[in-house]
């Protein structure tokens, strides 16, 4: 798109970036994105998160890693979308295990379970195998994942998960690393239990066939978008059951065999 049509693509660009930024202000979701950029794409919908990320690292925030959303058929079909997006991780994502963690924080809160990587070398794409991918790979921990949505009841579509950087809200991270030659990521089982009480169990594989494959297809994404995946970086590969509502006083683990248990613990409402 060139002269007029450009500047006004850019400017919606920035309008859609300032209704999700103002959210994080205000504590209001919004309606869906979608209906007012109708003709808004893929495209359009990485450039407003980016814009948002821009923003976040002008205010000196930091950015620690990736997630792969939408990656296994369970959380698709909970989310009525049917292809997998990325999104950015930045420091304050970042919480501490068997501490509270602020449930005023959020908005309309989920909670999934995960394998976190966290490389050791850089991961350019294109092209990237993975081989490529594995010999990257400094150790896995098990993770839960807080997703959470700028959008009013979840009423997404993949434009607006995208734009609102992949739906991402917390990330808690276990503390026993593991080397990835010691667990078959595709055949690691998981269970996970919300107050005591087991509300699913999953696999490695429901996450594109292997979670090493979600590693993967981020790198050759954003590769040619200029992005390096850097040591010391977390990814997230997507969730191995689907998404469930946590709120203020609950308590979650995840056990993930082969690898380990990671607990999140949600204050009550109004503590800081």
């Amino acid at each position: 798109m060139t002269g007029s049509g450009a500047a006004t693509d850019e400017n919606a660009v920035h309008d859609a970036a300032d209704l999700l930024l103002e959210v994080y202000r205000t504590g209001q979701p919004i309606e869906p994105l979608s209906p007012r950029y109708p003709e808004a794409g893929v495209e359009f919908a990485y450039r407003v998160q980016q814009a948002q990320v821009e923003q976040w690292v002008r205010n000196g925030e930091v950015i620690k890693g990736h997630k792969v959303g939408l990656a296994s058929r369970a959380i698709q079909r909970q989310m009525g979308v049917g292809q997998p997006d990325f999104g950015h991780l930045t420091g304050r994502m970042f919480h501490l295990e068997h501490q509270p963690i602020p449930s005023g924080i959020f908005l309309q809160p989920r909670i999934e379970p995960e394998i976190a990587f966290v490389l050791g070398k850089p991961l350019t794409g294109p092209g990237v195998t993975v081989a490529d991918a594995v010999r990257a790979v400094d150790f896995v921990l098990p993770a839960l994942e807080v997703v959470d949505s700028r959008i009013r009841d979840w009423k997404i579509g993949i434009v607006d998960t995208i734009a609102d950087n992949a739906s991402s809200g917390g990330v808690i991270l276990g503390s026993k690393p593991m080397s990835l030659n010691a667990v078959d990521l595709r055949l690691a089982g998981c269970t996970l239990h919300m107050d005591g009480a087991l509300v699913a169990t999953g696999a490695g594989g429901a996450v594109l066939g292997s979670p090493i494959n979600a590693l993967v297809w981020l790198a050759n994404t954003v590769g040619p978008l200029g992005v390096t995946l850097e040591p010391g970086h977390v990814v997230l590969p997507g969730s191995m059951t689907r998404a469930f509502a946590v709120g203020p006083g609950q308590s979650v683990v995840a056990n993930i065999g082969g690898i380990g248990s990671v607990t999140a613990i949600f204050d009550e409402e109004g503590e800081s």
